[in-house]
């Protein structure tokens, strides 16, 4: 009788193991204001003046990041209004907030690491600090991206 017993158990050991591996590709994710947030969706666009626009979502969020180019290298932000960051809430309510860093207002930076031009893909790393567009009185003077990470987002063709 032990013998079935633990013949069973052993077979259930084995039936019952699995493997639940989960990617992340593509991902933008970081914190926010110190908590985690990650994108349901994220794509990248490039315009016809070689600019890069990336964009995530969630139910109620989105943020966008410009960048003059491709090129793998550091964008400052805060210095012009070809580098900028908007990032908007949709309330209760249904309002728009909107943050954004701009010419003289904010600031971070987003490093692109790699465009890979085969597989049409951008990643890269971001931070910032982007101010209330029109201090709406609902939310606070700023929001703060920190750690931010962008894997392998599919970039599709310049829009002629």
């Amino acid at each position: 009788m032990k013998k079935y017993f633990l013949l069973i158990v052993v077979l259930f050991s084995l039936i019952s193991c699995q493997e639940d591996v989960r990617f992340n590709n593509p991902s933008l994710q970081g914190l926010k204001d110190n908590v985690f947030w990650r994108a349901v969706e994220s794509k990248a666009t490039i315009a016809a003046d070689g600019s890069l626009l990336i964009q995530a979502y969630t139910s109620n969020e989105t943020l966008s990041l410009k960048t003059t180019a491709t090129k793998a290298q550091t964008y400052f932000l805060g210095t012009s209004e070809s580098k900028k960051v908007t990032y908007t809430i949709t309330d209760a309510t249904g309002s728009l907030i909107t943050f954004s860093t701009g010419f003289g207002i904010g600031d971070g930076q987003i490093v692109i690491t790699e465009y890979d031009a085969i597989n049409k893909t951008v990643t890269g790393i971001f931070k910032f600090n982007a101010e209330n567009t029109y201090n709406n009185p609902l939310a606070g003077p700023s929001v703060n991206f920190q750690q931010g990470v962008f894997y392998k987002v599919p970039v599709s063709s310049p829009v002629q």
